[in-house]
């Protein structure tokens, strides 16, 4: 196993994900040997009517930030598959960038268990909540 660095997960963005997913901007900004937390910058591109942003890139943002706990917990990509990502929208968020905060809860053989929260990077509230279950190859 190698010793993960934010550069590491950094270039698995671009080496592990599609282009769309790419598109979202994400950058590493802190994790540990269960977390990472992403951000993921204000975008027209991104957001709906009335600038809010949009639950798909929420979602997407929610299960690419797994995927980086994952790596960060096995201390190396392990290809996995979500199985299960259930979700929930709180309030809009707009005005901002998000804080995309994964954590593994639980890591075997076989599967994964996370939640993911997302807030406003600016007043730290919580807009997203997010349980996943991901299958492990």
């Amino acid at each position: 196993m190698s010793t993960i660095t934010t550069e590491i997960l950094q270039q698995s963005l671009s080496e592990l994900f599609a282009p769309w997913v790419q598109a979202l901007n994400l950058t590493v900004e802190r994790f540990d040997a269960d977390s990472v937390t992403l951000r993921m910058p204000q975008s027209e591109q991104l957001s709906r009517v009335g600038g809010m942003l949009c639950g798909q890139a929420m979602m997407a943002a929610a299960d690419t930030a797994m995927v980086l706990a994952l790596i960060g917990h096995f201390g190396e990509f392990r290809p996995c598959s979500t199985v299960q990502l259930s979700s929930t929208f709180m309030k809009p968020l707009s005005g901002q960038d998000a804080l995309v905060t994964a954590r593994v809860l639980r890591a075997g053989k076989a599967m994964a268990f996370g939640e993911i929260d997302l807030a406003g990077a600016e007043d730290g509230k919580s807009v997203f909540r997010a349980s996943t279950t991901y299958a492990l190859m």
